[in-house]
């Protein structure tokens, strides 16, 4: 078995997964070897210990206490063990018990967990490029699982240079992206995380556009002196203003200028469109990690925006 700790859904049909799976044999190298694999959870019972379809009619269990960090101590709530009922899960194999004659493992995902997150800590420095998974949004940022149910959050302010209401604008449930590493405190076990910068500069937004095309857009913004339209996630020009437009509206736009020296791109709106799910997200950056990111391009009038990562290590 691999010894990455990927989101939790990704192991769960791999061979290597199945095979483990599949037979006490299988379980008992498993356990022995500390491999982390998954199942899906059937049912959380009255005391919330998770049931676990390992296959071939196999259950296993999770006890409460073990069914998240943070659980045992107080600081996770029960409703994170609740909402994995019908999803994937991750887990180590603690034992091989029986019950009536059948196999009955007892497997730990807070154990799994503790293993994701202490490789995440020991090698995340800021500005490192990670994979992740969107597992849920909420107005002021989306959560994302960075392996084995090891949650972090992006805010809402870090999703993308162009302004969005909701996270829900950029992103869909159960997507996987990228994001950069911010910061992390060892001391608490967190990992602060941002997206925008691996979506590219304003000129490698504005690179594909040019004047007098006509393209698709989302309404980002209406102002007195006019309307913000989204061109890119990190690409967005100005319109005169029309009536009866409001946030979130997809239209079409004729490209009348793009000014590099200020960032300025103007633009006619031509109609209304249909609604459409948010487009998929182009990244600059997959992998490696940042040092340094800024925005607007050299030369430029304007102040754009800019992240240093700071390495307190060096």
């Amino acid at each position: 078995m691999t010894s990455c700790f990927p989101p939790e859904g990704r192991l769960l049909d791999t061979p290597e997964n199945r095979a483990a799976c599949a037979s006490p044999e299988g379980l008992r190298r498993a356990m022995e070897g500390g491999w982390v694999l998954e199942g899906m959870a059937l049912l959380c019972d009255a005391g919330h210990d998770l049931w676990v379809d390992l296959g071939g009619g196999v259950r296993g269990v999770i006890p409460r206490t073990e069914g998240a960090l943070g659980i045992a101590e107080g600081r996770t709530r029960d409703i994170a063990l609740l909402a994995r009922v019908g999803r994937p899960v991750a887990f180590t194999v603690e034992a091989l018990e029986e019950a009536g004659g059948a196999p009955h493992p007892r497997l730990s995902r807070r154990r799994a967990q503790r293993m994701a997150l202490d490789a995440l800590l020991s090698r995340c420095r800021p500005g490192e490029v990670l994979p992740a998974c969107v597992t849920h949004m909420e107005p002021f940022g989306a959560f994302v699982d960075l392996g084995c149910g090891v949650t972090s959050m992006i805010g809402v302010e870090h999703i993308s240079v162009s302004r969005i209401a909701h996270p829900k604008d950029r992103f869909t449930e159960g997507q996987d992206i990228y994001a950069a590493v911010l910061d992390t405190d060892r001391a608490r076990e967190r990992i602060y995380l941002t997206h925008r910068e691996l979506l590219g500069t304003w000129a490698e937004n504005a690179a594909p556009f040019q004047p007098g095309m006509t393209v698709p857009g989302f309404v980002r913004g209406v102002k007195d002196y006019g309307v913000f339209v989204e061109l890119a996630p990190n690409l967005s020009g100005l319109a005169e203003l029309q009536p009866g437009l409001e946030e979130g509206d997809r239209v079409s736009v004729y490209i009348k200028s793009i000014s590099p020296q200020r960032m300025k791109i103007k633009l006619l709106i031509i109609g209304r469109l249909p609604p459409a799910p948010p487009a998929p997200l182009h990244y600059f950056i997959t992998s490696g990690r940042l040092t340094h990111w800024r925005y607007a391009p050299e030369g430029c009038t304007r102040v754009g925006g800019e992240t240093v990562f700071l390495d307190p290590e060096g």
